[in-house]
C-alpha cells in the first residue's frame, strides 16, 4: 500500500478531517454570492496576535449531511437571530430591499385586486379541474409573476406536516413553498423568454419535461415576457403546450398579449390582471407605510396611487423614493408638497386657483399663477393635466351630485360650487379646450408659451354659449322680427325663385277637392305597379284633372302638350283597376278650375319652400353680411355622393 501513500499522502482519504472542515458551508457561499453582487463588505481589524487553533479531537467522528428542512430551518433561525458582536465590531448588516420586493405576496390572501382570479384557482383546486397551461396578462406591476410562483405554491405545498395537497392557501413553511419562495426549487424553473427566444431554448424544455419532478408534485416552467419567444420557438412548443405529460404545468406571464398567436392563447387559460384601482393602492401603501413605520399624508398616498397608474410595483417605488425624499427634521413624514415637488406636480390649490382665473377672465393673474408654477420647476404638461383632471372631478360631481373623493372641505366645497354654477356644455367645451391644448403643449417648441396661449384662449371662450344656446336665442330673436313680404321683381313674376304669387297664395284645396287629388294620386301608383311606367309618367305630367268619379275622369292638358292621350289614359286605367273607363278630354273655359298635374304641384311645393328658405330671418340676416352669398340647394342624398357641387372650390 505504499504506492497509496505517494499518491494520496501520509493520511489515509478516509482521515482526510482538515480537508473535510476547510470545504466552504452554505452559509459562506451565499456570503460570496452577496459579496460579489453588492460588494465586499469592511475588513474587520485583525487581532495583533493569532488566535489560538482547536486541538483535533482524538477520534474523529464522521458529521451526519442535514436534510433539506432542517437546513432550512436553521437558515432561517440564522438570519432571525441577531449576528454576533466582535471585538471590531458588528457583522456587516444585509444589504436594503426595497419595497416592491420586500412586500411581494406570499400568498393570494396579500394578492390584491384579483378577486375573480383568485376565486376561479380556488373552485378549480377543490374540484381538481386544475388546467395544465395558465396565462397571466396585465399591464407592469400588477402582480404576473408573483401570481404564476403563488399558483407554483399551491400546487406543490405539502404543509407543516408533509401530508397536505393542492391548496389556494399554501402554508409557506414547508420545503416546497419556502424554496419556491427564494427561487431555487430545483422543479420550478423559471425563464425569462427575453433572453431565450429561440428553438434551441424550446427545445430544453421539450427535452426535460419528459422527465418526472425530482422532489415535488409538479414540474412547473414560470416562462416570463413570453410574447419575445420567436415564431419558430412557439411553433416547437406547440405539441409539448397541447399535451404535456401529467406532471408538468406550464406558466405565462406577458404585457403583450396580442403578440401571441392564436394556437398558443387557445392552449392556456387566460386571466386578465385588472389594473387596481387608486383608492385601493391607498390602503394598501398607507398599510405598509405602518409596517415600515412611517407617517404619511393621506393626501400624499393619493398623489402615490395616482403616479402608480394601477401598477402595485410602480406605486410602491414612488412611495420609497417619497420615503427617502421626507424630511428628516419633520420626523420622516410623508407629505403632500413634498410628493408634489417630488413628482413635478402641480398643486391642486393652484389648479383652483387658476380656473378661477379662466372662469372670472382675470388674464393677468391667469399668467403670474403660470409664471409661478413653471419658476417652481412644474412642468407645463404637468399644468394641462392637473386642469383636465379638475374639470374631469367636476363634470363627475355635476352627474354624482358631489365631490366624494375631495381629500379636504375646502376642495369639496370649490368642486361642488363649481358643477352647480357651470352648465354641462360649459365644462364639456372647457375640456375640449385643454385636451387640444394639452396636444399643443406637448408638441410646442415652447411649452411654456404654448400653455399661456392655451390657457388665454379657454379664457376668452369661457363665458361663450354653447352652439345650442345661441341656436335658441337666435331663433327667438327671428320670432320677434317682422317677417318682410316678398317683393315683385320687374317682370311682374313672383319673387326670386320665380313662382307666381298665384301658385304661393292658392288657397288650400277644400275636402274633397283634398280627397280627389289623393285619389288620383293612388290610380297613378296602381298604373305604374302593373307596369305601365310610360302611362303612369304620362298622367303625371299632362293630366290636370277636372273631375274624377267612379270611371269617369275628365281632363285637360297644360299648354304645351296637345297630343290626344285619351285612349292610353283610357286603357292604363282599365288595366289598373280592372274597370271600364270613361275618359273625355275637355277645355278650361269656364267651370270649375283644373287641378294641377302632380310635376305642376311637386314643383310649386319645391318653390315654397325655397321662397321660405329665402326669407327667414336668419338668411336674411346673413345676405345682409354677406352680400354675395349664395343659397345652394342640392336634391341629391348624401349616399349618392352628398350633391354635386364641388365644395373644395
Amino acid at each position: 500500500m505504499d504506492d497509496s501513500r505517494d499518491m494520496f499522502g501520509d493520511t489515509p482519504p478516509w482521515d482526510d478531517k482538515e480537508e473535510e472542515e476547510a470545504a466552504p458551508s452554505q452559509a459562506e457561499l451565499e456570503e460570496a454570492g452577496q459579496a460579489s453582487m453588492f460588494g465586499e463588505p469592511e475588513p474587520v481589524a485583525a487581532p495583533s496576535a493569532p488566535a489560538p487553533q482547536p486541538e483535533p479531537e482524538p477520534a474523529p467522528e464522521p458529521k451526519a449531511t442535514p436534510a433539506p428542512r432542517e437546513s432550512a430551518a436553521v437558515e432561517a433561525k440564522a438570519a432571525a437571530a441577531p449576528a454576533p458582536s466582535s471585538a471590531s465590531g458588528n457583522a456587516p448588516a444585509q444589504p436594503y430591499r426595497v419595497l416592491a420586493r420586500k412586500y411581494r405576496p406570499q400568498t393570494f390572501a396579500e394578492l390584491i385586486g384579483q378577486e375573480a382570479m383568485v376565486q376561479t384557482l380556488a373552485n378549480a383546486i377543490k374540484r381538481d379541474r386544475l388546467a395544465h397551461a395558465f396565462l397571466m396578462t396585465g399591464v407592469r406591476g400588477v402582480g404576473k409573476t408573483s401570481t404564476a410562483r403563488l399558483i407554483a405554491k399551491a400546487l406543490n405545498c405539502i404543509g407543516p406536516d408533509g401530508q397536505g395537497g393542492p391548496t389556494i392557501d399554501p402554508c409557506g413553511q414547508c420545503e416546497p413553498c419556502q424554496a419556491i419562495a427564494e427561487g431555487r426549487h430545483i422543479d420550478v424553473i423559471e425563464m425569462d423568454a427575453a433572453s431565450h427566444t429561440g428553438v434551441d431554448d424550446v427545445r430544453e424544455i421539450i427535452e426535460a419535461v419528459r422527465y418526472a419532478a425530482v422532489s415535488a408534485r409538479y414540474k412547473i416552467y414560470i416562462i416570463d415576457e413570453v410574447h419575445m419567444l420567436s415564431r419558430n420557438a412557439f411553433n416547437a412548443l406547440l405539441k409539448t403546450l397541447e399535451e404535456p405529460p401529467a406532471h408538468v404545468k406550464f406558466l405565462f406571464a406577458t404585457t403583450e398579449v396580442d403578440k401571441l398567436p392564436v394556437t398558443v392563447l387557445s392552449r392556456c387559460q387566460r386571466f386578465d390582471l385588472r389594473r387596481i384601482p387608486a383608492p385601493m393602492l391607498a390602503g394598501h401603501f398607507a398599510k405598509v407605510c405602518g409596517l415600515e413605520g412611517v407617517e404619511a399624508e393621506d393626501e400624499a398616498l393619493a398623489m402615490v396611487a395616482a403616479a402608480a397608474e394601477g401598477s402595485v410595483r410602480d406605486g410602491l417605488s414612488i412611495l420609497d423614493q417619497a420615503i427617502a425624499h421626507a424630511d428628516l427634521d419633520g420626523e420622516g413624514q410623508v407629505r403632500a408638497e413634498k410628493v408634489r415637488d417630488m413628482l413635478g406636480l402641480s398643486d391642486k390649490s393652484v389648479q383652483r386657483s387658476l380656473i378661477t382665473a379662466i372662469l372670472d377672465g382675470k388674464g393677468g393673474e391667469l399668467l403670474e399663477l403660470v409664471a409661478r408654477q413653471f419658476a417652481l420647476g412644474v412642468e407645463p404638461i404637468a399644468i394641462m393635466r392637473g386642469l383636465m383632471a379638475l374639470v374631469h372631478r367636476i363634470a363627475v360631481a355635476q352627474v354624482a351630485g358631489g365631490a366624494h373623493d375631495a381629500h379636504s372641505a375646502e376642495e369639496r366645497e370649490a368642486i361642488e360650487g363649481w358643477a352647480k354654477a357651470l352648465k354641462a356644455g360649459q365644462v364639456h367645451r372647457i375640456w375640449q379646450l385643454l385636451l387640444k391644448g394639452h396636444e399643443e403643449v406637448k408638441s410646442a417648441p415652447d411649452p411654456l408659451v404654448a400653455v399661456q396661449m392655451a390657457l388665454l384662449r379657454i379664457m376668452h371662450a369661457s363665458d361663450m354659449p354653447d352652439p345650442g344656446s345661441l341656436v335658441k336665442k337666435l331663433e327667438e330673436l327671428a320670432a320677434r322680427a317682422p317677417v318682410a313680404a316678398p317683393s315683385p321683381s320687374p317682370g311682374g313674376e313672383g319673387g326670386a325663385s320665380g313662382t307666381s304669387p298665384a301658385a304661393l297664395a292658392a288657397p288650400a284645396p277644400a275636402p274633397t277637392a283634398a280627397m280627389a287629388l289623393r285619389r288620383w294620386e293612388e290610380l297613378v301608383e296602381d298604373v305604374e305597379h302593373v307596369g305601365e311606367l310610360s302611362t303612369a309618367n304620362t298622367m303625371r305630367m299632362q293630366v290636370r284633372v277636372v273631375e274624377l268619379g267612379a270611371g269617369l275622369l275628365r281632363y285637360s292638358q297644360p299648354p304645351g302638350f296637345s297630343e290626344d292621350i285619351t285612349a292610353l289614359l283610357r286603357a292604363g286605367l282599365a288595366k289598373a283597376t280592372g274597370e271600364r273607363w270613361e275618359v273625355h278630354k275637355v277645355g278650361e273655359q269656364g267651370g270649375t278650375p283644373p287641378m294641377p298635374t302632380l310635376v305642376e304641384q311637386a314643383e310649386a311645393k319645391k318653390n315654397a319652400e325655397s321662397d321660405a328658405v329665402n326669407q327667414h330671418p336668419l338668411v336674411l340676416a346673413t345676405k345682409a353680411a354677406f352680400p354675395q352669398a349664395v343659397v345652394i340647394e342640392d336634391d341629391r342624398p348624401l349616399a349618392v355622393g352628398g350633391g354635386g357641387r364641388n365644395w373644395r372650390r
